[in-house]
């Protein structure tokens, strides 16, 4: 079957301080700014790792009454090293839910859950090793 040359590009959530939670999945998971937008009813920081999906953070600008805390939204993370990672959300505010550990019914796979700032879902999953070329 040939590749879709559809892709998702991004996934937005809104948080309750723009500059403070850009600073923690830049810190926590090594996330870069790649643009910023100031529209008339919000402010957003689009984030990604190169050449992946990106994140877009949004805070509405226009007065409108917005929850930003606790929303059932779960973003998933390969990384090459969860327990650091881990360390590193617990360093930049957040918080461990569960520490990363490998899950049987998942064939071994280490998971770990977190929360950002406003208390979005983090899942570390451990990526999987580079494939070499024979």
């Amino acid at each position: 079957m040939p590749r879709s040359p559809d892709f998702l590009g991004a996934t937005g959530i809104g948080v309750s301080d723009l500059r403070k939670s850009a600073e923690f999945y830049k810190a926590a998971l090594g996330l870069k700014e790649t643009q910023t937008f100031k529209l008339d009813y919000m402010d957003e920081i689009v984030l990604a790792h190169e050449g992946r999906t990106a994140v877009v953070l949004m805070h509405w600008t226009d007065g409108s009454a917005r929850n930003y805390r606790d929303v059932p939204v779960k973003l998933v993370f390969y990384v090459t090293d969860p327990v650091a990672v881990a360390d590193r959300i617990k360093v930049a505010g957040g918080t461990m839910t569960r520490e990363p550990a490998p899950i049987a019914s998942l064939g071994g796979a280490v998971v770990g859950l977190g929360k950002d700032l406003d208390g979005y879902v983090i899942e570390l999953l451990q990526a999987p090793e580079p494939k070499t070329k024979d």
